[in-house]
């Protein structure tokens, strides 16, 4: 596979988790708690799928090189 569709979809998905993060950020300072966990978790979400799909990225280029 090639490297730019895993590069711009990690990277796509790593800018809307530090999007959501910052929105967090912005509903606890307005006073909006009762969605601050909400959009958090999401934004941990939108983070680990990044680093999932880099990692098969990673893998996929090993399988790959054998």
């Amino acid at each position: 596979m090639t490297k730019a569709p895993f590069v711009a979809t990690a990277g796509a998905t790593a800018a809307l988790g530090t999007a959501l993060g910052s929105l967090a950020l912005q509903l606890r300072a307005d006073g909006y708690e009762q969605y601050v966990e909400s959009v958090a978790n999401f934004s941990v979400v939108m983070y680990v799928t990044s680093a999932l799909i880099l990692v098969t990225w990673f893998r996929d280029a090993r399988s790959r090189s054998n």
